[in-house]
């Protein structure tokens, strides 16, 4: 795995004041350009759960539909998206969460997971935790069980994992 986060961290490009001064936003692109990088990202998160049940993956708008899409294979798993309001065109569930400059709303389909079924939750980052908290709690909601949260990148320093009611797991940590 250490190769793998050499190489992952030698593709992350840091975009200074993204999206407001003072904030060093970390650039996936390049790594989704790096065909073999990507392949072994997607590799190293099913291992992650590797021996579990996996029914159903959850990817949050809109990273983690490029990162959950790829495990539907590996994982012979569904692929549910947690999208902004307005965005699903049938019956939806939601949750508001707290954001650092005010809120968001997240929301699946009503029918989207089954009571019972188990959930993989996958995004390219944690930060804060609000994203990742309101899609557990969503999928709670609709009666799945949470297996793991899985990440590229956690920024430790933010604590984010302490507000996910679910284990989460990340390749890179900052």
């Amino acid at each position: 795995m250490s190769g793998l986060v050499s190489d992952v961290n030698a593709l992350m490009r840091d975009v200074p004041d993204f999206p407001k001064p003072g904030i060093i936003f970390k650039d996936i692109t390049p790594i989704l350009l790096d065909a073999p990088t990507f392949t072994r990202i997607i590799d190293w998160m099913a291992s992650e759960v590797e021996g579990e049940q996996i029914d159903v993956i959850v990817g949050m708008e809109s990273r983690g539909f490029i990162f959950g899409t790829p495990l539907v294979n590996k994982l012979d798993a569904g692929f549910v998206p947690a999208r902004k309001p307005g965005k699903l065109p049938y019956d939806a569930i939601g949750v508001d969460y707290a954001l650092e400059y005010g809120t968001a709303r997240l929301e699946v389909h009503v029918d989207a997971i089954k009571p019972g079924q188990r959930v993989l939750v996958v995004d390219d980052l944690l930060a804060t935790g609000g994203t990742a908290a309101a899609t557990v709690e969503l999928v709670e909601k609709l009666g799945g069980i949470v297996v793991a949260c899985v990440f590229l990148v956690e920024l430790d320093f933010l604590n984010g994992r302490e507000k996910v009611n679910a284990p989460v797991k990340a390749l890179i940590h900052y």
